[in-house]
C-alpha cells in the first residue's frame, strides 16, 4: 500500500499541492487514512504506559466506528490465544460463554485449552480489551448457577470495616499516569 502511494505522489515537493488537488475526494481520504496509519500507535505495554496515546487511539476508533468483530477478528490461537497466559484464556471464556464452559476446560494443558477456548468463543464475538471500541462493547454472558452468592451477614471480618460495616477499601486518588487523558479538540487540530 505504501508503494502504492510513493507511485503515485510527485517526486518533488512543488508539486505535491497540485497533485492533491487533482486527486478525487475518495483518494485524499484514503491517503489521509494511510498517513494516519502509519502514525498511530495503539499498542498496549506494560513497561510502557502512554495514557494519552492510548486515548487519541480509542478516540480515532470511536471516530472511524470501528468494530473489530464485523472486521472479521475472532480469538484464535494464533491471534490471542497462543499468546496469553492460561488465566485470561480462561477469563475469556467464562466472560463470553460463563463460568461452567470455562470450569469445563480449567484442567487442560494450556495447548489443548487454547485449542478448546478457540471453538468455544468462535463466532461469539468476544474480543479482548484492547481491542474492544467503546459502544461495540462485549457483553457478559450471565451464568448465575456458578456465580457464588453470599448473603450480606457472610462477609468476612476483613473485609468490614470496624465503623459502620463499610467496606475496608481506601478510597485513594488514581495515579495521574493511569488516568486517561483529556483530550481538547482543538490541540489535537492545531498538532
Amino acid at each position: 500500500r505504501h508503494q502504492t502511494w510513493v507511485a503515485a505522489l510527485p517526486k518533488e515537493p512543488g508539486d505535491l499541492w497540485d497533485a492533491l488537488q487533482a486527486f478525487d475526494t475518495d483518494s485524499r481520504h484514503a491517503l489521509f487514512a494511510h498517513c494516519v496509519s502509519l502514525s498511530v500507535n495503539a499498542i498496549y505495554e506494560a513497561y510502557n504506559r502512554r495514557p494519552r496515546a492510548l486515548a487519541h487511539a480509542d478516540l480515532l476508533a470511536q471516530a472511524v466506528n470501528l468494530d473489530m468483530v464485523a472486521a472479521g477478528w475472532e480469538p484464535t490461537i494464533d491471534t490471542y490465544l497462543g499468546r496469553v497466559t492460561k488465566a485470561r484464556i480462561l477469563a475469556s471464556v467464562r466472560e463470553a460463554k460463563g463460568n461452567r464452559a470455562g470450569d469445563r476446560i480449567e484442567h487442560l494443558k494450556k495447548c489443548d485449552m487454547a485449542e478448546k477456548a478457540q471453538e468455544l468463543l468462535a463466532g461469539s464475538g468476544w474480543l479482548p480489551e484492547p481491542l474492544r471500541t467503546l459502544g461495540h462493547l462485549v457483553t457478559a454472558v450471565d451464568d448465575t448457577s456458578s456465580v457464588e452468592t453470599r448473603q450480606s451477614g457472610d462477609r468476612d471480618v476483613e473485609d468490614m470495616a470496624e465503623d459502620g460495616g463499610e467496606t475496608a477499601m481506601a478510597e485513594t486518588e488514581p495515579q495521574i499516569e493511569d488516568e486517561p487523558a483529556e483530550i481538547d479538540m482543538q490541540l489535537i487540530a492545531a498538532e
